[in-house]
């Protein structure tokens, strides 16, 4: 473990480059992100307190305070993502010392080096962003990120924080869950082990299906953003489109909002 740190530190003892990073598992360091294309934060709609929430603690994070690692979880399609990202962008165009890295869920692995790499790193602070997180019943992966969230030797470092996205609620599925309430012979302990990772996320931000009236709301105001002249009968058709997807997100919406646009010939550069 000290030879991959001590490498990643050697590559990256500064990130001035880009304030987005990706982490590449062949090299063993971090890539930059030249710019990341993200929704305006003030367009995200139906979804005001998980965007006040998420923008307090990275604020309060970006100004120096020990904040808390976020779970957002919910409804897929509905900007989890996205308004990780839009916030992200938001904060960092006033702190220049915020900084997004996105590690896949599937180098979990490396997370210990990586959490040693950043806490040597002072000059900065740093969002560690994994996104469509979740773990089957033979994927020991969640130990990993366990134990950095709370149950390492070492305390969390204050130049630090983790964002982790997921459409389950407990990072793993329910059936899963539910057959450790029915099988095990130590029931109680089983399944602590299970769901307590989510447990060590101090803010759990929860996405459920929009309201027909935040889902046209989302439809105003991106046909507004872009200049686009809607009718009634635009609106009906987003309604159906949403329908023929089986679902009323964010997702859907933006779409529909490029269906739209190219019939009415207008050209959306984003």
């Amino acid at each position: 473990m000290f030879k991959i740190t001590n490498i990643l530190f050697k590559k990256n003892n500064n990130f001035n480059k880009s304030s987005h990073y990706r982490w590449n598992n062949n090299t063993l360091n971090f890539e930059v992100i030249s710019k990341i294309n993200v929704i305006p934060l003030f367009l995200l709609t139906g979804i005001e307190d998980q965007k006040n929430r998420i923008l307090t603690n990275t604020s309060k994070f970006a100004e120096g305070f020990k904040m808390n690692n976020a779970l957002l979880w919910g409804v897929r399609g509905n900007g989890k993502s996205t308004l990780v990202k839009s916030v992200f962008n938001e904060v960092a165009n006033n702190f220049n010392n915020l900084k997004l890295l996105e590690l896949n869920k599937n180098y979990l692995e490396k997370i210990i080096d990586v959490y040693e790499l950043l806490s040597k790193n002072t000059k900065f602070r740093f969002i560690i962003f994994i996104d469509d997180l979740s773990f089957e019943k033979s994927d020991m992966g969640y130990k990993n990120i366990k134990s950095i969230l709370d149950g390492n030797i070492n305390n969390q470092p204050n130049n630090v924080i983790i964002y982790v996205t997921s459409n389950r609620r407990h990072l793993m599925p329910e059936d899963m869950i539910d057959n450790e309430k029915s099988s095990a012979i130590h029931t109680n302990e089983n399944i602590e082990e299970k769901i307590s990772l989510s447990d060590r996320f101090g803010l759990w931000i929860g996405f459920h299906n929009l309201s027909q009236n935040d889902y046209l709301e989302i439809i105003k105001k991106y046909c507004e953003y872009f200049n686009i002249e809607y009718t009634q009968e635009d609106l009906a058709n987003s309604l159906k489109w949403s329908l023929e997807r089986g679902n009323r997100t964010g997702r859907s919406a933006w779409q529909f909002i490029l269906e739209l646009a190219s019939k009415k010939q207008i050209f959306i550069n984003f």
